[in-house]
C-alpha cells in the first residue's frame, strides 16, 4: 500500500537538517563512550579489582545503549505556549542526545517533559502550542504533521493523516515492532502507572496492550535504573512463538536487563517435562485447590511423638513434652515461613524449653548455656527434630503427594472427590530421575518448592501477557516471582481459551497472592482499537454478548476498508478454497496468516506446498518471517498478519466439549487481520455471526 504524493511541509529541509545534527550528535557521544570504556578496560586490566570490574559494565552498557544503528532518533517535537509555560521547544526521540556543552538536543520519550507529547489534545494542550509528529524512514523525514493545539481549528500539515494510523496501516514484518513514536494518551497513561502496584490492563483485540506492557517495562526500567538493573524486569508471554514475535522490542528501545519466559521455561530448566496428562487431570492441576493439597500434605510430615522425648546431656537430661513439642511446631508455623526456615525456629524453641527446664532447676548461668550449647549439637536433639519436623524438598512432597494413595485421600478429603483423587494419583517411580514430570506438574512443583525452602529468583517487576489463559496454580509462580506485588497484567476474558482459563480478574488477583493491604491492586482498561479495521472488529464483536458480556467492546479507529469476505463452500472444497484465498492475498501483501483448526492443518499445508508455495507451519516454527504462514488456532493469540484467511469457523467451536471456549478462540482468530478477513467455509457460521 503506496503513499499518495504529498506536498513539502515547508519546514521540512529546516527539521531534516536538525536531525542530521543529532545524529552526528549521537555519534559523537558514542565516540566518548567508547575513549571512556577503554579506560575502563585499561583499569580492569591493569587493577582487576571488583570496583574495576563493575564500572567496566557500567560504561559497557552506556556504549551499547549509544549504539542505534539505522532506528529513527527522533519522531517529534513540541513547542511550549509562552502565556502557560516557559515556551522551550523539546525533540522527543528514542534516547536522550545531547551536544558537545551536554544542552539536550533530543530528550528520551520517557522524561516527564515528554508526556504532552503523548497526551496533549485540543481540549487538554497541556501547555502546548505545537505538537509536531514526523514520518520517518531511518533518519529520513518523509511527512510531518502539525497540531497547533493553541488554534485547535488551525490544524494543518502535509496533508497525512495522523501518524498513528499511518503507522498501524503499515505491512507486518513477521515480528512486532516497538510504538514509541505513536504511543496513544491512554496508553502513556498506563505505561507510565507507578512501580509499586499491581496493574491489570483488561484490551480487546488491537487496542495495543502487548505493546503497552513492554513500553511499560521500558520505562521502569529507565525509571527505576538502579533498582531494576539489579532486580531486572519477568517478562512472561503464553508460548514461544509470541515471545520470539516480540522479543525484539525491548532491545529496540535499549533495555536488555529483561527476562522473557513462558512459565514452561521458567521452571523446566530445573524439571524436564517427559509426561503428559489427560485434559481433566491437566486442568484439576491447574486448580488453587492444588496448592491446599500440598501444603496439607507438607504438614503430614510434621510428627508429635506420643510420650514425653527424654534427651541426655552429659550428667543432666531435659525431658520434653508432647505438648511442648507441638506448640514448638505451632510457634515456627505462625512465622510463615518455608517450612526448612521454620524448622530452624522448631528447634530454637524445643532449645527455649530445655534452657528454661535448666533454670528452673536451679542450674548455673555457665552450665545452662553450656549444656544448651552441648544439646543443639548432639544427637539426641537432632534425630528428634529429625522426626518432629523432617527436612522438605519439592520433588520429593510431589511424589508423595500424588503417590501414595493414602496420604493423598488423608490431606484432600474435605478439598478433592474420589473421582478427583483417581486422576491425580500414578505409581512412584523407583529413582526420582525416572519420574514423568507433565506440563501442569511444572507448577506443583513450583508451589512444594516454595513450601519447602522459598522462592529463590524474584524480580523488581513482572509482566504476564494473555493472562487470562494461566491457571490459578501457574498465576501462583508469577505471582511469588514479583517483588512486593509489582505486577503488570495483561489480557482480556473475551479472549479466555485455555482449559483452565479465569473467568475474570478478581480470580487472576486472588491466585496471583497478591496482598492487597500492602500493594494496591487496580484495573484500567483499553477499549481503543488500532489494528483491526473498524468493519472487521465489528464483525468479530458480534460474540461478545455471547463470549464475554460484561467486557465493553473495542471500537477502532480505522472506520474504513471492506468488511469480511466470506466464501461459502461445498465440504469437499474447504482445503482447495482455502489454498486459492491464500495464494491470491499472498501475492498481494506482505504477511498473510491462514487460521486453521488443528484436524486441517496438515491438509491446508498440503494443499499450499503442492501449489508450490512454501508456508511456514507455525508447529514446528517458531518465526513468522515468511510471507505465508499456516497457525494452529491454538496459538494464534497476541499474532498479526496483513491479511488473514480462517477456516471453517464452526469447526473452532467443535474443538471443545464448551461451545463459548470454540467461540472465544474464533474470536481471536477474526482479530488478527491488519488489512483484510477472508472467511472460507462449508458448513454455517456460528448463530452469532450469521449476518
Amino acid at each position: 500500500m503506496s503513499a499518495p504524493e504529498l506536498p513539502d511541509h515547508p519546514d521540512l529541509a529546516t527539521e531534516q537538517a536538525y536531525l542530521d545534527a543529532a545524529r552526528v550528535a549521537l555519534d559523537e557521544m558514542a565516540a566518548r563512550a567508547e575513549a571512556t570504556l577503554e579506560f575502563g578496560e585499561r583499569a580492569v586490566r591493569e587493577e582487576n579489582t571488583v570496583e574495576a570490574r563493575i564500572a567496566r559494565a557500567h560504561l559497557k552498557d552506556r556504549t551499547a545503549s549509544l549504539n542505534l544503528g539505522d532506528s529513527t532518533l527522533c519522531f517529534g517535537r513540541i513547542d511550549e505556549d509562552p502565556l502557560l509555560a516557559d515556551g522551550d521547544t523539546w525533540y522527543v526521540g528514542r534516547r536522550h542526545i545531547e551536544n558537545a556543552d551536554t544542552e539536550p538536543v533530543v530528550v528520551d520519550w520517557r522524561v516527564p517533559v515528554a508526556i504532552p507529547f503523548y497526551r496533549a489534545t485540543s481540549a487538554d494542550p497541556q501547555g502546548l502550542a505545537l505538537r509536531r509528529r514526523f514520518t520517518c524512514e531511518g533518519d529520513q523525514i518523509v511527512a510531518i504533521f502539525d497540531e497547533h493545539l493553541d488554534d485547535p481549528e488551525s490544524i494543518i500539515g502535509a496533508g497525512l493523516p495522523d501518524p498513528l494510523l499511518a503507522e498501524v496501516e503499515r505491512a507486518r514484518s513477521g515480528e512486532m515492532r516497538d510504538i514509541v513514536a505513536t504511543i496513544a494518551g491512554e496508553q502513556d497513561e498506563i505505561i507510565r502507572a507507578p512501580l509499586a502496584e499491581c496493574l491489570i490492563v483488561q484490551g480487546g483485540p488491537g487496542t495495543g496492550k502487548t505493546a503497552v506492557g513492554l513500553h511499560r517495562a521500558a520505562f521502569l526500567l529507565y525509571e527505576h535504573r538502579e533498582e531494576l538493573s539489579t532486580d531486572r524486569v519477568l517478562v512472561v508471554g503464553p508460548n514461544r512463538m509470541f515471545l520470539r514475535y516480540v522479543g525484539n522490542v525491548l532491545p529496540s528501545l535499549g533495555e536488555t536487563a529483561v527476562t522473557q519466559a513462558t512459565v514452561r521455561s521458567l521452571l523446566d530448566v530445573k524439571y524436564r517435562v517427559r509426561g503428559e496428562d489427560n485434559l481433566e487431570t491437566h486442568v484439576l492441576k491447574g486448580d488453587v485447590r492444588m496448592a491446599e493439597v500440598l501444603r496439607a500434605a507438607a504438614l503430614d510430615k510434621l510428627k508429635v511423638p506420643g510420650e514425653d522425648e527424654r534427651l541426655p546431656v552429659g550428667a543432666r537430661s531435659v525431658s520434653l513434652s508432647p505438648n511442648q513439642i507441638a506448640q514448638a511446631q505451632k510457634s515456627a508455623l505462625a512465622r510463615n515461613l518455608p517450612l526448612n526456615s521454620a524448622r530452624a525456629v522448631f528447634t530454637q524453641v524445643l532449645l527455649r524449653e530445655a534452657k528454661q527446664q535448666l533454670v528452673d532447676r536451679g542450674v548455673g548461668e555457665l552450665q545452662v548455656d553450656e549444656t544448651v550449647a552441648a544439646l543443639r549439637s548432639g544427637d539426641p536433639l537432632k534425630k528428634l527434630v529429625g522426626r518432629c519436623w523432617p527436612t522438605f524438598g519439592a520433588t520429593t512432597l510431589v511424589q508423595q503427594t500424588l503417590g501414595n494413595k493414602a496420604l493423598l485421600a488423608r490431606v484432600s478429603s474435605n478439598l478433592l472427590t474420589d473421582d478427583e483423587r483417581a486422576l491425580l494419583h500414578r505409581k512412584p517411580t523407583k529413582k526420582a530421575t525416572d519420574e514423568q514430570w507433565t506440563e501442569a506438574d511444572l507448577a506443583l512443583l513450583d508451589e512444594a518448592q516454595a513450601l519447602s525452602a522459598g522462592t529463590t529468583t524474584q524480580y523488581g517487576h513482572v509482566v504476564v501477557d494473555e493472562a487470562q489463559d494461566l491457571s490459578a496454580m501457574a498465576l501462583r509462580v508469577v505471582g511469588r516471582r514479583a517483588r512486593k506485588g509489582s505486577l503488570t497484567i495483561l489480557g482480556d476474558i473475551a479472549q479466555a481459551t485455555a482449559p483452565s482459563a479465569q473467568s475474570s480478574w478478581q480470580n487472576v488477583v486472588a491466585a496471583l497472592g497478591i496482598d492487597t493491604e500492602q500493594t494496591t491492586v487496580r484495573t484500567t482498561e483499553l477499549t481503543v482499537g488500532y489494528r483491526v479495521p473498524g468493519p472487521l472488529l465489528d464483525f468479530a464483536n458480534q460474540l461478545l454478548p455471547t463470549t464475554a458480556p460484561d467486557i465493553t467492546p473495542s471500537t477502532s479507529v480505522r472506520h474504513g476498508g471492506p468488511g469480511p469476505d466470506l466464501r461459502t463452500v461445498e465440504a469437499g472444497e474447504v482445503v482447495a478454497a482455502t489454498v486459492a484465498a491464500a495464494t491470491e492475498l499472498a501475492g498481494e501483501f506482505q504477511t498473510t496468516g491462514v487460521i486453521v483448526p488443528s484436524p486441517m492443518v496438515d491438509a491446508v499445508l498440503e494443499g499450499l506446498r503442492n501449489e508450490g508455495t512454501d508456508p511456514v507451519d507455525t508447529r514446528k516454527s517458531e518465526t513468522l518471517g515468511a510471507a505465508l504462514s499456516v497457525v494452529d488456532a491454538a496459538v494464534v493469540k497476541g499474532l498479526e498478519f496483513d491479511v488473514v484467511v480462517v477456516v471453517e469457523p464452526a469447526a473452532f467451536v467443535d474443538l471443545y466439549p464448551e461451545e463459548l471456549t470454540g467461540l472465544r478462540l474464533l474470536y481471536v482468530a477474526l482479530t488478527r487481520a491488519v488489512q483484510r478477513l477472508t472467511i472460507v467455509h462449508s458448513a454455517p457460521l456460528p448463530n452469532p455471526l450469521r449476518i
